[in-house]
């Protein structure tokens, strides 16, 4: 019992100099903050985990949906590629019907393609964003709650 004590005790030593404060560490386990709902419906929480870093030259965002909730259509000015990483989501480009992405699914829309994505009806969905810096999201029209049931309504989605 002792040895595994003092084991204990040299391993909890050794990871507390194992951090070095020069190094920017982020993580994308947190929650982030709430979003102000501007160009969405529902909950949801973002946590911009790279962010506007010139070197890099793309983002990358994790965004967790609550249930029932939905982002506008939007563009972006680069190539963004979404991995699901918990829950199901729906994504949609315009002129193609909408889909189902689960946990695992990874799907690129190409830059300047009209589309929205969310949570599905009963379902939340947490998602990594990757996306190129320099422009800003374009919006370009509300997804109505009505057009979400629809979308809802023709996928089946269940509790």
């Amino acid at each position: 019992m002792k040895n595994s004590i003092l084991f204990l005790l040299v391993l909890v030593s050794a990871s507390a100099y194992s951090q070095n404060t020069e190094y920017k560490v982020a993580s994308y386990l947190t929650e982030g903050n709430k979003a102000p709902n501007t160009h969405y419906i529902g909950e949801a929480w973002l946590n911009a985990i790279i962010h506007d870093d010139t070197e890099l030259g793309y983002n990358i965002t994790k965004a967790t949906f609550k249930a029932n909730s939905t982002l506008d259509w939007h563009k972006h000015s680069s190539a963004q590629v979404l991995i699901i990483v918990d829950g199901e989501a729906y994504y949609q480009e315009r002129g193609k019907e909408a889909v189902i992405l689960k946990t695992g699914d990874v799907i690129k829309c190409e830059k300047d393609t009209e589309h929205w994505h969310s949570s599905t009806k009963f379902n939340d969905v947490t998602y990594l964003a990757l996306y190129g810096g320099g422009q800003p999201t374009t919006w370009t029209e509300v997804v109505t709650q009505e057009y979400y049931d629809e979308v809802a309504k023709k996928l089946k989605t269940t509790d």
